[in-house]
């Protein structure tokens, strides 16, 4: 039972390594092509966020430049778009494309998308597990046969970040597909820039479903491993 559960754990890992890698790489490769690609009429990074937040009424919202790279986010508790330079800066697709994505979770915040808030209520609890769920999770297999009850803890704790991390795939999806509409309905896009905006998305939409499924197989073999330490 241990030498198999081993063996799924490292099938596991280097599994979803390997994925994560190719997902990353190909998501790196889009935005360093579509990030030469220059978006018809001028506009950067941060004039589409503008002018995205101001057609949809949302005035409470600050655009900011934040440093490095692909570390663009939304961030609802000080509300504030946070463009990294490359986007901030760029008048390119990909910059537009990340752009409107990022105004997306504001505009998901402005209308209580339901998704959106269970992830938001949900973010004290991935950050207290994420400190600590790797240390129970050992503890409790060192200790499955005298102290059971230590990996189910580890386990739940678990199952709570791979459930944040699948409620993440419905609010990441949804920006992007406001994005997408929003850019294409005013014009900001056509019909030779358009797929690319949906192409740069696409790839940067992956990274979260590998994530998810990655979370959700590593969740499984822990259940497995608490289910088989209690038959035994």
């Amino acid at each position: 039972m241990i030498i198999a559960s081993n063996s799924l754990y490292w099938v596991i890992f280097i599994g979803t390594a390997l994925l994560s890698w190719v997902v990353s790489h190909r998501k790196n490769a889009k935005f360093n092509k579509y990030s030469k690609i220059p978006l018809p009429g001028g506009m950067t990074g941060r004039d589409v966020a503008e002018r995205m937040l101001r057609e949809n009424g949302i005035h409470d919202v600050k655009i900011t430049s934040t440093p490095g790279r692909l570390t663009d986010h939304y961030n609802p508790a000080n509300r504030t778009v946070n463009l990294s330079q490359p986007v901030y800066y760029s008048n390119s697709i990909a910059a537009a494309a990340v752009a409107a994505h990022e105004c997306g979770h504001a505009l998901q915040h402005a209308s209580a998308y339901a998704p959106m808030k269970m992830r938001s209520l949900l973010v004290p609890v991935v950050s207290f597990s994420s400190n600590i769920v790797q240390w129970v999770l050992i503890a409790g297999l060192l200790m499955l046969k005298s102290f059971p009850q230590l990996l189910l803890f580890g386990i739940i704790l678990f199952a709570g970040m791979t459930l944040f991390s699948f409620i993440t795939l419905p609010v990441e999806i949804n920006a992007s597909r406001r994005a997408l509409v929003w850019l294409r309905h005013t014009g900001i896009t056509n019909i030779e820039t358009q797929g690319k905006a949906e192409d740069a998305l696409r790839s940067a939409a992956y990274t979260y479903v590998v994530a998810a499924l990655g979370s959700l197989a590593s969740l499984l073999y822990y259940v497995m491993i608490f289910l088989g330490g209690r038959k035994n």
